[in-house]
């Protein structure tokens, strides 16, 4: 499992920390975090699960999220090389909104990319630990900000929600790799 993100403050950075700690807790997942500017392309190709974290930047992922998606996972798409692989989301913001100011819309975006890759989408369910701390059905996301706009930690029991993500993620990833016919693409 290959969690991806970009982090400005260092709340993103930690949130793909938490991921990756509830990830590890399911047996037979190997866990990698990166920055996105410190991806290979063989590093995607290895990872049965790809969970990408992006800040929200005016409403949607983080340009160094996009400019990640713009330079190696489109090529990834034109050869079908992510087809079947298992993907998921995150998001930490900090504008005006409970939500923080687009982690919605910034989940959204990384998830039609995901989409487009042929990946299997994995949301997180309400029943999840810390869902009532910043669950969407789309991920987890985080507050990062003081209602002046200032930089802040997020409430802490997000991290709880974090890591309920990152082993829902790899639960299914795990289930899925044991299915030698998962990246079959076409003739149905």
């Amino acid at each position: 499992m290959l969690i991806i993100y970009v982090s400005d403050y260092g709340h993103t950075r930690r949130a793909a920390e938490a991921v990756a700690e509830g990830a590890e807790r399911v047996s037979g997942i190997a866990v990698r975090v990166l920055a996105a500017e410190a991806v290979e392309r063989d590093d995607l190709l290895d990872a049965d699960a790809l969970v990408l974290g992006s800040p929200v930047h005016m409403g949607s992922m983080h340009w160094q999220m996009r400019r990640f998606v713009d330079e190696t996972l489109s090529g990834l798409w034109t050869r079908d090389l992510l087809v079947g692989r298992v993907g998921g989301v995150f998001a930490t913001g900090g504008g005006l909104g409970g939500a923080g100011g687009g982690c919605e819309l910034a989940m959204l975006s990384m998830l039609a990319v995901m989409a487009e890759l042929g990946m299997v989408l994995v949301p997180l369910p309400k029943s999840s630990d810390g869902f009532r701390y910043g669950g969407l059905h789309w991920g987890p996301y985080a507050r990062c900000a003081s209602d002046e706009l200032a930089p802040a930690t997020p409430v802490a029991g997000s991290t709880t929600l974090f890591e309920s993500h990152g082993a829902h993620v790899a639960r299914v990833a795990s289930q899925l790799s044991a299915r030698p016919d998962r990246l079959a693409v076409g003739g149905g």
